[in-house]
């Protein structure tokens, strides 16, 4: 009697991995239209955007944009995203008026060419970060202090000194101080 042996259990002859010259970039595909908080592709503001991030893809890389580049509004604390599907930057216009707002765009276009020509395009790859040093792009996006603040207007001290602030208050019979387990007692509240 025959034994049928299952197909993921055979063993799998490896790939050839194609030579560095040889890979071919992604064809470029039609985009389709987004709708949401992006700027509109008809707006000055928005080709302006597109002629600026072609030019520094062109300058920088040596490669020429094919895809759309958008302002997004959405975005609050990065400066720019890049989409592995329909290979789109998006852009914060918080960030068009910072002085290294062109870093910002190379660090987006190395994402973009990575991905393209089938290298490491993560943050943590090799070839990102190599690409990223040799143009110039910015590793972290400027603070532009849109991040969200927690006002901590609760004071709590424990029977043996310990400080906490919170956000919110604290059941004081049923909570206790959670490094050395004493009494917390409600010290100021903030109006």
């Amino acid at each position: 009697m025959r034994t049928r042996v299952s197909k993921f259990f055979t063993k799998k002859r490896a790939r050839p991995v194609p030579s560095p010259t040889s890979r071919q970039p992604h064809p470029a595909r039609p985009t389709k239209k987004r709708q949401g908080d992006q700027t509109s592709l008809g707006t000055p503001m928005q080709a302006a955007l597109q002629q600026q991030v072609e030019s520094i893809s062109i300058t920088a890389f040596n490669r020429p944009f094919t895809h759309e580049a958008v302002w997004n509004a959405r975005l609050q604390t990065t400066g720019g995203r890049y989409h592995l599907k329909d290979h789109h930057l998006d852009f914060n216009p918080k960030m068009k008026d910072q002085p290294d707002f062109d870093a910002i765009i190379k660090h987006e276009l190395c994402h973009y060419h990575l991905h393209l020509l089938g290298r490491g395009y993560k943050h943590a790859d090799a070839d990102f970060k190599a690409l990223l040093k040799q143009v110039g792009g910015s590793r972290y996006a400027p603070d532009v202090g849109a991040r969200r603040t927690v006002k901590r207007k609760y004071h709590y001290t424990c029977s043996n000194g310990h400080l906490f602030d919170r956000a919110r208050p604290v059941d004081t019979k049923r909570y206790r101080c959670g490094r050395c387990r004493g009494k917390l007692t409600l010290v100021k509240k903030d109006d």
